[in-house]
């Protein structure tokens, strides 16, 4: 039987704490010391099991980006920032390397509209024993206006967006520029936070494997449009033009 769907645990989601939008609420990740489940540590970055596994038949795990928890991935000096992306980057390619998995996730959110319960930085990875993420994925998603590019890599304005009005793209195609790629997606950020449309508060970073690539999609979050979650058409943006104009001014102007 083919699997398409993913099934969440209730019982589990009630248990959750949330501290996103209820900043008077205890952060669990603050209190290094009574985490459960650490697979590894990397200087103030952490990787451990997810303690509330609310999706069935999948393996959740959580990358710790920082011990500050007001901080995030826009601001992070460069090293700390470089560490992270590769650390991220070899957790996820040996969770899929171990051939336990049809498929593995790659994912952050930050900010209300993310659908993040915790505001303190992290990252998600997901093993997923029985649906292949990339049946719902194509290139064509990350087509578009290029902002910025190098050997083996390249950024993005998607014209072809998956779900909607303004998705940028960092394609990777050579490994050796994982350093290239944390900078790229930082400066998206940034824009997003700070610049996009009057300053959006929510993003999402997925990344994925497709075509022998890695690939990332950062996307500003806003309510949804209903014609996507009732029909499953996506909009663009008709600047994205000149989005990609501005970055490269504010940005990258210097190089």
């Amino acid at each position: 039987m083919k699997h398409t769907h993913l099934y969440f645990e209730s019982h589990i989601g009630r248990q959750k704490p949330e501290n996103i939008i209820n900043r008077e609420a205890t952060c669990p990740f603050c209190d290094r010391e009574s985490l459960e489940g650490v697979l590894e540590e990397r200087g103030s970055i952490i990787f451990l099991k997810n303690k509330y596994p609310v999706l069935q038949d999948t393996y959740q795990t959580l990358i710790i980006e920082t011990d500050e928890c007001d901080s995030e991935l826009s601001v992070y000096p460069k090293e700390h920032l470089h560490q992270l992306f590769r650390f991220g980057m070899e957790k996820w390619m040996d969770m899929e390397a171990s051939g336990e998995f049809r498929s593995v996730m790659f994912y952050k959110n930050h900010g209300p509209y993310s659908g993040g319960s915790l505001k303190h930085p992290h990252m998600q990875i997901i093993g997923l024993q029985h649906v292949d993420y990339q049946e719902h994925t194509r290139l064509d998603h990350f087509v578009g206006v290029e902002i910025d590019a190098a050997q083996g890599i390249s950024c993005n304005i998607s014209s072809q967006p998956r779900a909607g009005f303004t998705e940028f793209n960092v394609i990777l195609e050579d490994l050796a520029q994982i350093d290239r790629m944390a900078d790229y997606v930082q400066i998206l950020t940034h824009y997003i936070l700070h610049h996009f449309n009057q300053r959006c508060a929510s993003y999402n970073l997925f990344f994925y494997h497709l075509g022998g690539k890695r690939l990332v999609k950062v996307v500003p979050r806003f309510v949804t449009s209903p014609l996507f979650v009732g029909y499953s058409i996506p909009q663009v943006s008709n600047n994205i033009e000149e989005i990609a104009k501005t970055i490269q001014r504010l940005y990258l102007a210097e190089r």
